[in-house]
Order: structure tokens, then sequence, then C-alpha cells
């Protein structure tokens, strides 16, 4: 049976007759319309729903792009994680059947490309590999798969293509924001820098510390794991300098993370933001500059001589957008619908940090 949820004209942005590509509202839309296009194409895929009777075209088609290609995981497992788009938008916006000019006209704002990545599916053929991914990702080794290698050998080719980065966008919502990040990181390491859209990224430190309601007791938690943290940093490399800093070549990049407040899951962003700028107003921004770059679980590896690689869900820069509106339950809150639903109750802050 198919759900309404994966039915663009009843469940998609259908409000959006007139993009402005300058407006962070409708680039968020379409961002997320266009993820949930992945994931209702590998689901037309396991229903072998094809042509006429497939659902997916029309989360993108609505907004003038065109499927270049869909990424496959390796053979074995033969699932599509993700998807490249073209923006191909009309000579002349065409009036709609209401009489409204259905705008999209490319300006220097619209995307030519939109590489985007599905969440974690849990059908029963999918459960496996995407639970499997989630593991890697706990376990800091996401670079290593597959899909992953996929996914950057297909970015690079794009901006290739493109010949302006600039016009290349990355979307990803869930496990599919967590590649999208590491994606992003990476080209931004090369000093190729992606606009980028990241829905319920998960924070790997979970702990539902925001629903502390005690503002004192919160701030004591997060300043002592802080202090610990900078110091272990120190402790296992005292000469730690600045080209050892994991987030070398990141202060450029500033992506756009989406969580919300009630998905525990990825709300750990807020406070792990909003902590940095109130240790910076107290004078202790040293530590804590320390204390973002590092977990506590990479700086142990690396005291015992285990290989580590920096934690892939730390950035120092982000435009975190948090949506306030209560869910009904942790599925709503953790879903990449709430992203391109109106009257939703948004708070967006820049943070910049080197």
């Amino acid at each position: 049976m198919v759900s309404d949820k994966h039915l663009f004209y009843v469940s998609g942005p259908t409000h959006l007759t007139s993009i402005d590509w300058k407006n962070s509202d409708h680039q968020r839309s379409v961002a997320a319309s266009l993820i949930q296009g992945v994931k209702v194409i590998e689901l037309d895929r396991q229903e072998k729903r094809e042509g006429s009777e497939a659902l997916a075209p029309p989360w993108w088609e609505f907004f003038h792009f065109k499927l270049l290609r869909p990424l496959v995981d390796d053979a074995r497992c033969g699932s599509i994680f993700g998807a490249i788009y073209e923006f191909k938008p009309p000579h002349a916006p065409p009036l709609s059947s209401f009489g409204t000019k259905h705008s999209l006209l490319e300006d220097e704002n619209s995307p030519h490309y939109v590489i985007a990545f599905r969440g974690t599916l849990t059908t029963y053929d999918l459960v496996s590999r995407d639970l499997n991914l989630s593991l890697k990702l706990i376990k800091n080794g996401l670079h290593k798969t597959s899909r992953f290698k996929t996914a950057m050998q297909a970015i690079q080719a794009t901006v290739g293509e493109a010949g302006d980065s600039s016009s290349v966008w990355l979307a990803g919502h869930s496990m599919g924001s967590v590649l999208a990040m590491l994606a992003g990181k990476t080209m931004a390491k090369d000093g190729i820098l992606l606009k980028s859209f990241l829905f319920n990224q998960p924070f790997v430190f979970v702990a539902p510390m925001e629903r502390i309601k005690q503002e004192n007791i919160k701030l004591g938690i997060r300043f002592a794991r802080s202090v610990f943290t900078a110091g272990l940093a120190k402790a296992v490399n005292p000469t730690w300098s600045e080209h050892e800093d994991p987030f070398f070549g990141l202060y450029e990049w500033v992506p756009s993370v989406f969580v919300n407040q009630g998905d525990d899951f990825c709300s750990g962003y807020i406070g792990y933001f909003e902590h940095r700028k109130k240790m910076v107003e107290i004078g202790a921004g040293g530590i804590e500059r320390l204390a973002t770059q590092n977990s506590i679980g990479s700086l142990l590896r690396y005291a015992i001589g285990k290989e580590t690689e920096p934690p892939m869900h730390l950035i120092p820069c982000a435009k975190l957008t948090v949506n306030l509106t209560p869910s009904r339950n942790f599925k709503e809150a953790h879903g990449i619908r709430q992203w391109w639903l109106e009257n939703q109750h948004l708070q967006s802050e820049t943070y910049r940090y080197r």
C-alpha cells in the first residue's frame, strides 16, 4: 500500500509555486524535497514501480530538476542511496492552472546541480546495511565505506563538470546528512566550499542534554566535559599545534545544519554551538577550542596507539536552524517532512569560530 507521505501532490510543498532562490526558506524546502525524492526512488526500485507508476519524479520535476543518475551502493546490495540532479529551468515561466507563475528561472543563487543523500530506511532488505553504516559512524569509520567512496567520486565529477563549485549543492538527511557533511569537509580541506544542507545530522554524543531544564546544571555538565576533553587532548599530545588542528581548512565552510529540539539524535548540536559561545563570553574560549575539536573516544584511541580520524560530526562553523515546533513523537521530530512545511517555528543563528 502506498503511503501518502511518498506522494508529492499529497505531502510535498506544492505551495511553492514561485521559487525565490535568494529565500533561505525556499532553498531549504527544495533541498529537503530532493532528498525525499531519493528515498522514493529507492522505494520505487523495491516495489518495481517504473514509468508512469513511479512515485518519485514529481519530487524533483515540480522544481524543474532532471535526475541525471542515481547513486547505487555496491553490487551486492544495489540500493539507491543518493542522486545527482540538474536544474533545467524553462525559458519562460508558464502560467499554472491557478493563474500564478511557477517561476524557477535560473539566477546566480540557484544551483546547477544538487547531490542529495537519503536517510536510513528500515525495510527488510536494507535495515542491516543502513544500520551497519550507523555503526561505522559511531566508530568514526564512515570514510572507509564503499558508499562514501561512491559519493565522493560523484561529487568530484559533478564539481568538475560544473566548473564552478558555487553552483553545486550538497543535501542529506539523517545518515545521508553524515555522508554530505563528511564529503563537504573533505572538499573544504581541498579548498572547495560547497553549499550544504544537513538535515537531522546525528550528533554522535547521544545524550539528551537539551531535555535538562535547569540551565545551571547543563552549563556545569558541559563545562566539566570541556575541561576534561581539553585536558585529555593536551595530555595525549602535549606538542599539539595549529597544523594538527582537525578543523584546519574548515573555517570558511559554513554548512546549513537543521535540527529539531525534540530529536535526541541531532539536538546535541544546539548545546555544542551554544556552549562554545558561552565559553568564549566567560573567557574560556581556549579550553573550548580544544574541546570542540576532539572527542573523548578519539583521544583515548590515540592514547593507546590506535589509528584515529578527526571526529566526523564536529565542525567549527555552521548556520544552525532549530525547529522549536512541538513534535508528536520522535519519528516526526527526526523526519524530513518538517523542513518544507509552512508555519514552522524556526530559529536560526550563524556560528563562526577559529
